[in-house]
């Protein structure tokens, strides 16, 4: 038999948590900007960053700096094509496979957008302390 794991619906909100000790709590009327939650995932920043930095990188060449294995790269990797922010190309050099990623302009567009969100939140931090 199924154990229900759901709380009763009498069961209290769970309180906001205190900040830890020594950090602080910014009141602002700026709300902080919407973060792209797609790039803000590490491995896939990790992709979007390497390839603005280059003009196409292969499969293996990510892998490697990344330290990832097959399967993590290639689900990433996917999410970001799928919203359009890397390409993929797929071909043989001589009988070996070879896929080969560049990042898109809309991919480029959403990372300086992505980067200047961060920016914006971390000279916020630092106005406040």
């Amino acid at each position: 038999m199924a154990k229900n794991n759901a709380a009763p619906s009498d069961a209290p909100a769970p309180r906001p948590r205190k900040p830890a000790q020594g950090m602080q709590v910014i009141a602002s009327d700026k709300p902080f900007p919407d973060l792209d939650r797609l790039i803000h995932e590490r491995i896939r920043l990790a992709i979007v960053s390497a390839l603005a930095a280059n003009e196409s990188l292969s499969f293996n060449d990510l892998k490697k700096l990344l330290q990832t294995t097959d399967g993590n790269l290639s689900v990433h990797a996917r999410k970001l094509e799928e919203a359009g922010y890397i390409a993929c190309s797929k071909f043989f050099e001589g009988r070996m496979p070879k896929t080969e990623y560049h990042l898109t302009e809309p991919g480029r567009q959403a990372l300086h957008k992505y980067l200047d969100h961060m920016e914006a939140i971390i000279q916020a931090m630092r106005a406040s302390g």
